[in-house]
């Protein structure tokens, strides 16, 4: 175990509580900017407990914009179907979307320990980010420059599989460290925040399921017969049967009523629930337990220098898949927040518009997936037969079944009016407050590359066709250049300045110059009413802060007036300030 200083010498720019998903994607975000980071997380070692199965193409290009896309993506088995079918198995419905907005597959089904193992044990390229194993919340306070968190020794419960087992208080060993701002990222039954004493809104679900992760014993026997997702719509008991990578395979099954969860869990039982669909001897049970589910959201997530990221902030049923998506998407929207506020290009008012953005769209994931249970969970028989009879009228309705087929009913990464970092959507600004779509874009030598790989992790101002610095004065210019802004044309394929007469012969070291060689961003651009000459000014997350015709001058001027420089006070400085 790591030896603790106990002077509290040093003081990190931010402090995280939690290493699940959530947290180990903030690291990386931080971390690859530099940010110095200590991380608390109460088990000791690694368990590796598969929890999530699931993930999309938002989650992906996260992942992409923290340099670890393409090593966690050999993991997953992706274009997947997801099937609604009868007891039999029988489709009734599917959903399997044919193209992404975003250059990664929407349906993306994973094992979680692989994830995480790789997110965890790649964060060692960056020497700032300490992990503490061993280590849970205790307590906090906070002042006007930074949080202490006190944290004490833990034995962990090996990820809930056994009961907390709190040390006699002279064996705590309570430390402390600072920051200038911390992130409970630790889960649903989150202790940071117990301790600020946030509530949380919303519905428990008390219907138990069950549980059961498998692994094939012989990758070529067992599972040939279900090669997708099933939600089995059985009104005699719905299960849901989902293929992992490696020859892994989760089953969940419904209890009935006035089943006890000790029965659930027996080795009989299980075979005897798992004898449907498959046959229990070519397989190993890794996991089995009994759970509920909840749909709550937090109604506050910033305290002062205090956040709230991932379950510890929404609880999201399972059925869409979302939960640990959901936390992913925080990471990532308070992730750039704080490191430009961290690093004196924002004033802390920034902050706030982390809840206002993602709080709404957390809380739709947790609508449609409410949803999505009740359509897949009906008991009645009568409605289980309109609920099939409603499938098979829209399957034979093109544009209706084109909604299931594609998923246009997943909540779309639009952020409500009023409620985020950017210009007021409008008739000539109606990509405001949205995430632009990642094209394949190619470069003059011929290659092609993702989009968010040139753009890069800061902001960016994209000129449709056009130089995007031209109107703008030596002010703007250099105040985006303060911000690290990024200068792209995207030109439409072919359209590129040619000719031997009037034309620049050598390229701009600051300014990239691409194609849109497939035409994604055309229909996008045209949408918005722009045929030539768009001018968008991208936020590091992706989402557009505004658009405008010809010149950016007036889209810089409003960045500058929200950004609230006039509160900053340098990160150096609130560092010193910071030291206990």
């Amino acid at each position: 175990m790591e030896k603790f200083n106990r002077s509290n010498e040093d003081v990190y720019d931010v402090a995280i509580v939690g290493l699940g998903p959530t947290g180990l994607t903030l690291a990386h975000i931080l971390g690859k900017k530099g940010l110095r980071v200590v991380i608390l997380e109460k088990e000791p070692i690694f368990y590796g407990n598969a929890r999530a199965v699931y993930t999309d193409d938002e989650c992906l290009r996260v992942f992409q914009s923290a340099g670890v896309a393409e090593d966690l993506h050999k993991d997953m088995m992706f274009d997947i179907p997801v099937q609604f079918t009868r007891e039999d198995g029988t489709p009734i419905g599917q959903y399997a979307p044919t193209g992404t907005q975003n250059g990664w597959p929407i349906v993306n089904f994973l094992y979680q320990p692989y994830l995480e193992t790789k997110l965890s044990e790649s964060l060692s390229r960056y020497p700032d980010i300490k992990i503490l194993r061993g280590r849970e919340f205790r307590s906090l306070t906070q002042d006007q420059e930074g949080v202490t968190v006190y944290h004490i020794s833990s034995d962990g419960t090996g990820y809930g599989q056994r009961p907390e087992n709190p040390r006699p208080k002279d064996q705590e060993d309570e430390r402390s460290v600072r920051a200038l701002f911390a992130v409970g990222c630790d889960g649903g039954r989150s202790k940071v925040r117990e301790f600020l004493n946030i509530k949380l809104k919303g519905k428990n679900f008390p219907e138990p399921w069950l549980v059961v992760d498998l692994k094939q014993k012989n990758m070529e026997m067992g599972l040939r017969h279900l090669p997708y997702f099933n939600f089995y719509c059985d009104p005699n008991g719905p299960v849901v049967s989902c293929p992992q990578p490696d020859g892994y395979h989760r089953f969940e099954f419904r209890l009935k009523a006035g089943t006890s969860k000790e029965y659930m869990e027996r080795p009989d039982t299980i075979r005897m629930l798992l004898s449907k669909h498959v046959n229990p001897d070519h397989f190993e049970v890794k996991r089995r337990l009994v759970y509920t589910f909840n749909g709550l959201v937090a109604d506050q997530w910033r305290v002062r220098r205090m956040l709230l990221a991932g379950d510890a902030a929404h609880m999201t049923p399972q059925f869409m898949g979302q939960g640990m998506s959901s936390g992913i998407r925080d990471a990532h929207n308070l992730g750039w927040k704080l490191i430009e506020v961290i690093s004196g290009r924002a004033g802390e008012k920034l902050l706030d518009t982390y809840q206002s953005e993602r709080y709404f769209h957390a809380k739709e994931m947790i609508l449609i997936s409410t949803l999505l249970k009740d359509v897949v969970s009906l008991e009645n028989k009568f409605l289980a037969a309109l609920r099939d009879a409603l499938f098979k009228t829209v399957k034979m309705i093109p544009s209706l079944y084109n909604i299931l087929r594609e998923g246009k009913f997943k909540p779309k990464p639009i952020y409500k009016k009023g409620t985020y970092f950017g210009l007021p959507r409008n008739s000539s600004n109606l990509h405001a407050g949205t995430l632009m779509p990642q094209p394949d874009l190619q470069i003059f030598d011929g290659s092609i590359g993702k989009m968010d790989e040139i753009v890069g992790n800061s902001y960016a101002l994209i000129g449709q066709g056009i130089d995007p610095r031209k109107g703008l004065s030596d002010a703007s210019l250099s105040f985006l250049n303060s911000l690290g802004t990024k200068y792209i044309t995207i030109y439409e394929k072919g359209k590129r300045p040619q000719g031997i007469r009037g034309i620049a012969r050598n390229f701009d070291p600051n300014l990239s110059e691409v194609e849109d060689v497939y035409g994604h961003l055309k229909p996008w651009f045209r949408k918005a009413g722009y045929n030539r000459g768009g001018i968008v000014l991208l936020r590091p997350d992706k989402f557009v802060f505004g658009m405008a015709k010809g010149s950016g001058e007036a889209l810089i001027n409003e960045l500058e007036r929200r950004l609230d420089l006039k509160s900053v006070i340098s990160n150096i400085k609130t560092r010193e300030l910071a030291k206990v």
